[in-house]
C-alpha cells in the first residue's frame, strides 16, 4: 500500500498513528548499541507480551517517566512500594507480573553487563556483531538462544517471541517486508 508521502510501509506499520509511523520509519531495525536504550526496548517489549506493540508503544512516554528514563540501576533498587506506586498508575500496563519481572530483569540486565562490560557486546555477541535479514517470522533459532540464555540467567518474559521482537527493534534482526522503503537493498 503506497501511503500519503508516497512512501510503502511494512503492512504491520498503522498509517493513522503518527508515533508507529515514525517508530516504524526511524527506529526499528535500526541496530542500537547503547545499553539505556537496550534496557528500554527489553523492558518495553516485556510489558507487549500478549498485548499490541501499537499499546505499548501509545505509552512509552508515561513508562519513561514511570520507570524513570529507563534506567536500570534505578528500577533495579525498586522494592514493594515503588512497584504497588506502578501498579497504580492508570498511564502504563498494570500487570504487577510484569512490573515485578522489570525489576528483576534490571537486575539481571545489570549483572550481564558487569560480566560482558555492556549488555550491547552480549547481546550483539550472539551473531558476532552480524545483522540476520529474514521476514516472515515470530522467532528462530537464535531468538530460542537468546531467550533460553536470559532465562537460564533468571530474566522473565523473555519467550523466545518476545525475545525475536526485540531483536528486530534492536536491529540484530533485519525484517522490513518486502516493498518496505526499508527493506534490504541486496534482498
Amino acid at each position: 500500500m503506497e501511503w500519503n508521502d508516497g512512501k510503502n510501509r511494512c503492512k504491520w506499520a498503522n498509517p493513522h498513528n503518527e508515533k508507529y509511523v515514525r517508530y516504524h520509519d526511524e527506529e526499528w531495525g535500526v541496530p542500537v548499541y547503547d545499553d539505556q536504550k537496550l534496557f528500554e526496548m527489553l523492558l518495553l517489549e516485556c510489558f507487549q507480551a500478549g498485548l499490541s506493540w501499537e499499546c505499548v508503544l501509545n505509552k512509552r512516554e508515561a513508562f519513561r517517566k514511570a520507570f524513570e528514563c529507563f534506567d536500570p540501576k534505578k528500577v533495579a533498587d525498586y522494592g514493594d512500594d515503588k512497584v504497588n506506586e506502578l501498579c497504580g498508575n492508570g498511564e502504563i500496563i498494570r500487570n504487577k507480573l510484569k512490573i515485578k519481572a522489570a525489576v528483576n530483569n534490571a537486575k539481571i540486565f545489570i549483572e550481564i553487563q558487569e560480566e560482558y562490560g555492556s549488555f550491547s557486546d552480549f547481546i550483539h555477541g550472539f551473531t558476532n556483531g552480524e545483522v540476520i535479514f529474514e521476514t516472515g517470522k515470530a522467532s528462530s533459532d537464535l531468538s530460542d538462544k537468546v531467550s533460553k540464555e536470559l532465562k537460564r540467567r533468571g530474566m522473565k518474559f523473555v519467550g523466545t517471541v518476545v525475545v525475536y521482537a526485540y531483536l528486530q527493534a534492536i536491529g540484530v534482526i533485519y525484517s522490513h517486508e518486502a516493498g518496505c522503503f526499508l527493506e534490504y537493498a541486496a534482498n
